[in-house]
């Protein structure tokens, strides 16, 4: 659960970033930061709800 919380963390670090490098013009810091945001989103959403679907912990 602690990877999927940081994956979280991050992705909306980079949701932040997204704004901020917009209001300075700064596209390829924009591109990276979209990438970004979408992949440890995925992962963390994906993680989570694995993590729901299976009621965490180790397999048995």
């Amino acid at each position: 659960m602690f990877l999927s919380i940081t994956f979280l963390v991050i992705a909306v670090l980079c949701a932040i970033a997204i704004f901020r490098e917009m209001r300075r013009a700064n596209f390829f810091a924009v591109g990276f930061a979209g990438i970004s945001f979408v992949v440890f989103g995925w992962f963390a959403i994906a993680t989570i709800v694995e993590f729901i679907r299976t009621g965490g912990g180790v397999p048995q």
